[in-house]
């Protein structure tokens, strides 16, 4: 193995939603149901403002969306942001976004994803949507999210792969490790390395992403 195994996104959407079953639960199925069809994993969860979100540490990427109520993103998600662990466990996550909005597009872009985006400046946000409520149930604009998603995903994991260099040893130790975890800890030990500037991940380096992460 000359470098670790490029494996299936694991994607988490978290949302917020007034209503059950209402126009953006079916929006969030329809974003499950495409994303799924690229091959990745996906899991869904509503959003609390207190909630405990250390379950993300599972997931490559965190989908985030919400409708928009009285000019504000609604407010389990925006509260989540503001008074639980969310943005903890965000650290170093990659990011996409998409509210659900009458206003038009240059409006929302303008005033209510920022509402979000003030709490993501260190994450990577690989795209962002604004529907329409004629959008809600239209294939293809979810299709088109999904697309712009899976691509952006697909380029910073080849620039990332193309920056890294893992020694033999540190590749032996990630080969040891259970597949199912592998690719988790291949992306945190990444992405630390990326953030602390180091471009060869050795043994040692492996050690510090899990002493500063968590993720091993």
């Amino acid at each position: 193995m000359t470098q670790a195994t490029q494996q299936q996104m694991r994607a988490v959407i978290l949302y917020d939603s007034r209503t059950s079953g209402g126009s953006t639960d079916k929006l969030i199925d329809s974003i499950g149901r495409e994303l799924a069809k690229t091959g990745a994993y996906v899991e869904k969860a509503r959003c609390k403002a207190t909630g405990d979100y250390s379950f993300i540490q599972d997931f490559d990427v965190v989908i985030m969306g919400a409708p928009i109520y009285y000019l504000l993103v609604s407010s389990q998600l925006l509260g989540a942001l503001i008074q639980s662990n969310l943005k903890k466990y965000l650290r170093r996550k990659k990011i996409a976004l998409f509210l659900t909005c009458g206003s038009p597009e240059p409006m929302a872009t303008l005033l209510y994803l920022p509402q979000l985006k003030m709490h993501l400046v260190r994450n990577r946000i690989l795209t962002e949507k604004i529907f329409a409520p004629q959008q809600l149930s239209d294939p293809e604009a979810v299709e088109s999210f999904i697309e712009e998603l899976s691509e952006a995903y697909k380029k910073d994991t080849r620039r990332r792969n193309a920056s890294m260099q893992w020694t033999d040893e540190a590749l032996a130790l990630l080969d040891a490790i259970p597949s199912f975890f592998r690719n988790r800890i291949k992306i945190a030990t990444e992405e630390y390395a990326e953030e602390m500037g180091y471009r060869e991940i050795t043994i040692e380096v492996v050690e510090e992403a899990k002493a500063e992460t968590g993720a091993l």
